[in-house]
C-alpha cells in the first residue's frame, strides 16, 4: 500500500494543500485559484479536494495529516504576552479553537463523517515547516537553511542545517521583531494595503534613492550574529498585536506602524493615488535596508556553519515571505559565498502544506530523500476535449493546430506584435505565471509595458513585467547564469543587451527572469524558440494571465479574462482562437 500524506495550510494568508504518494509530490494548489479571491484564507476546501483528486485516493486513503502550526512553539513566550495584551490572548484562543477542529473542518468539506479520517495528524512548525519546503525538495544533500517571513509561530525568522533527511534548527528571531512586519508595515504607510502588496512596492524602490537610510538603519539593528532587531518606537504590532483576519476570503491587516513613523515621515500616503519623491525615495531606502539585514544574515549563516561543523557548505536552501524579494535574492552571488541557492516556486505560506508535509516523510517517519522539485507545474489540468466545449459555450471561432504549427503560428503573433493568452498543461503552483498560465508578448517594442497596462493589466505604471529566457541564452543577456526557474531572482541585464529587450528590462537595468528549460516545460521552451527563429531573440515577455485576480485556473477563466481583456490571441490546449 502507498503511502499518502496530505498537507494543510488552513486558517493563514495563501491557504492550501499539497499530497505527497510514497515521497513523491503528487499536487499541490492555493484555494484562491479555485475561489478567485487572491490569498484566500480559511480552510482550503478546494484545494484539498482537488488533491485528492488529482493522487486518485480518498481521505480514507491517507495516512498522515500534516498542519503547518504548532500551537506548544514558544508556549512560555506567548503566555507571557498574553498577560501584557489580553485582547491578544483571545485572539490566540480564537485561532486555536478552529485549528483544534481541522478535522471537522475536512470532514465536512469532503461531506463525509469525521470517523472516516483514520489519518495521523501532525503539527508542524511554522518555520520549521518553511525551511523543510526548501530544503527537502531541493537538489542539496546539505546546505544551510534560512526562512524569513512576518510572523508565525511566534517567530519571524529560523536558521540551521539541513543533512540528508534531517534539518537541525539553531535559532530564530522571536516576536514582536520582524524583518517582514518591518517591510509591511512601510509598504501599508506608502498606501498599499492589500495582503501581499510588498512586490509593488519593491518595484518602486527602483526609481528612487536611498534618502532615509540613516533613520531605516536605526529601525532594523542587526548584531553581529544572525539576530535583528526592530526600533519599535516606529511599530505598533507589538502593542495592539499582530491584528489579522485569517477566517475566511482575503486577509486583512491591521495598521503596523505608528504615530512616531508618522511624526519623523509626514503623512501616510494615500491609496490608489500617484506616488511622488518621496515615496520612491522611502521605497528605494525600506528595499535597501532589507537587503542589507538580509545579505548579513546569510553571511552571518555561512560563518555559523563553517564553525559549528568544521565544513563549510556553499549551498542555501531559503523561504519564508521575505524570500520573494527578488532583487535581493539576486545579490546573493555577489554578495555573500554562497554559489547555489534553492527557493521553491511558493516561498511563502502556500508552501507551508508542501513543507509540513515532507517533514513528516522525512523528518517523523524517517524516510531517505527521493524527491526534486524542479518544476512548478503541479495544479489543474484540462484535456482537449475540456477546451473545446468552453470554446463552444462561448461561441468562439477557433483553430485546432498540432503542437509544431501551433507553436510556430503563436510566435509569429508574438513577433508581430500581438498580445497573446498562453494556456497550457498545468497550473503552476505559487504566485508566478511560469508559461502555462501566462500572457506573453514581443519584449523587443518598448511600448509593449504600456499596452499591457492599459489593455489588459490596469496595475501601477512603476511594476515591471518580466522576462522569460531560454536557459542556454541567459549568460547572454544577464550578468549571472545561475538557472532562476521560478522567476525569483532579479539579475541585472548585460549593458549591450537592454535597448534589445527594453519592454521586460526594468529602470534600474534589471529584470526578474525566469529560466525555461527544454526538459521541465518543452512547450514553452519551443515557444520561446520559435520566437528566436523569427527574431533572433530568445527572450519574451511573461505575465501572469490574469486582471486583477488570482491567475487563470480553467478554460472558462482563460477565455472570460481573453474577453473582456484587450488580448489579441489566446493560445489554448491545442486550439488557436483570434480576434476578428
Amino acid at each position: 500500500m502507498a503511502m499518502v500524506i496530505l498537507g494543510i495550510n488552513a486558517y493563514h494568508g495563501d491557504a492550501s494543500a499539497a499530497i505527497l504518494v510514497d515521497g513523491e509530490l503528487v499536487a499541490a494548489a492555493e484555494e484562491e485559484r479555485f475561489t478567485r479571491v487572491k490569498h484566500t484564507a480559511g480552510f482550503p476546501a478546494h484545494a484539498v479536494r482537488y488533491c485528492l483528486q488529482a493522487a486518485g485516493v480518498t481521505i480514507r486513503e491517507v495516512d498522515h495529516i500534516a498542519i503547518p502550526r504548532n500551537p506548544r512553539a514558544r508556549l512560555v513566550q506567548k503566555l507571557l504576552y498574553a498577560v501584557k495584551l489580553p485582547r491578544f490572548a483571545l485572539e490566540r484562543v480564537r485561532v486555536l479553537g478552529r485549528f483544534g477542529r481541522i478535522k471537522e473542518a475536512l470532514a465536512q468539506a469532503l461531506e463525509v463523517d469525521p470517523e472516516a479520517i483514520k489519518a495521523t495528524f501532525h503539527r508542524v512548525e511554522h518555520h520549521l515547516a518553511h525551511l523543510a519546503s526548501s530544503f527537502f525538495v531541493s537538489p542539496f544533500e546539505r546546505a544551510a537553511v534560512l526562512s524569513l517571513d512576518g510572523l508565525g509561530d511566534f517567530a519571524s525568522g529560523m536558521w540551521g542545517i539541513g543533512e540528508g533527511n534531517r534539518i537541525q534548527v539553531w535559532g530564530g528571531v522571536p516576536f514582536p521583531h520582524s524583518v517582514g512586519m518591518y517591510y509591511t508595515a512601510v509598504t501599508q504607510f506608502l498606501g498599499f494595503w492589500k495582503y501581499g502588496d510588498e512586490y509593488k512596492v519593491m518595484g518602486l524602490s527602483a526609481y528612487g534613492e536611498p534618502e532615509f537610510m540613516d533613520e531605516f538603519r536605526q529601525m532594523l539593528r542587526v548584531n553581529d550574529g544572525m539576530g535583528y532587531k526592530m526600533d519599535l518606537r516606529y511599530f505598533r504590532h507589538h502593542t495592539d498585536g499582530p491584528t489579522m483576519t485569517w477566517e475566511a476570503g482575503e486577509p486583512q491587516l491591521g495598521q503596523l506602524f505608528s504615530d512616531e513613523f508618522v511624526r519623523r515621515f509626514g503623512d501616510p500616503h494615500p491609496p490608489r493615488t500617484p506616488v511622488g519623491r518621496r515615496e520612491e525615495n522611502l521605497a528605494a531606502s525600506l528595499q535597501a535596508r532589507l537587503e542589507e539585514v538580509v545579505l548579513h544574515q546569510i553571511n552571518a549563516l555561512y560563518r555559523l556553519v563553517a564553525e559549528r561543523t568544521k565544513q563549510p557548505t556553499n549551498a542555501l536552501a531559503y523561504a519564508g515571505g521575505v524570500a520573494f524579494n527578488c532583487v535581493a535574492n539576486g545579490k546573493i552571488f555577489d554578495a555573500t559565498p554562497f554559489e547555489h541557492l534553492y527557493i521553491q516556486p511558493a516561498a511563502g505560506d502556500a508552501g507551508l502544506a508542501i513543507g509540513a508535509a515532507f517533514y513528516v516523510w522525512h523528518q517523523v517517519l524517517g524516510y531517505p530523500r527521493k524527491f526534486v522539485m524542479e518544476h512548478a507545474y503541479w495544479g489543474p489540468e484540462f484535456s482537449d476535449a475540456d477546451i473545446r466545449r468552453a470554446l463552444d459555450r462561448y461561441g468562439l471561432a477557433y483553430r485546432q493546430l498540432d503542437r509544431e504549427m501551433l507553436v510556430r503560428e503563436t510566435a509569429k503573433r508574438i513577433a508581430e506584435g500581438k498580445v497573446v493568452g498562453w494556456f497550457q498543461g498545468r497550473m503552476e503552483w505559487g504566485p508566478r505565471a511560469l508559461g502555462n498560465r501566462s500572457i506573453v508578448v514581443d519584449p523587443r517594442r518598448p511600448e509593449m509595458k504600456d499596452i499591457l497596462n492599459k489593455r489588459v493589466k490596469h496595475r501601477e505604471p512603476f511594476r515591471p513585467f518580466a522576462p522569460s529566457v531560454l536557459e542556454e541564452y541567459t549568460g547572454e543577456y544577464y550578468e549571472h547564469s545561475y538557472p532562476s526557474p521560478f522567476m525569483l531572482l532579479a539579475y541585472k541585464v548585460r549593458p549591450e543587451k537592454r535597448s534589445e529587450i527594453p519592454a521586460p528590462t526594468h529602470v534600474d537595468g534589471t529584470g526578474r527572469l525566469q529560466t525555461v528549460s527544454q526538459k521541465t516545460n518543452p512547450l514553452y521552451w519551443q515557444l520561446i524558440d520559435a520566437f528566436r527563429q523569427l527574431t533572433g531573440v530568445p527572450v519574451v515577455l511573461n505575465t501572469s494571465f490574469n486582471e486583477n485576480e488570482p491567475i487563470v485556473c480553467t478554460p472558462d477563466e482563460a477565455i472570460d479574462c481573453f474577453l473582456r481583456t484587450h488580448m489579441d490571441v489566446l493560445s489554448i490546449g491545442s486550439f488557436l482562437v483570434e480576434r476578428a
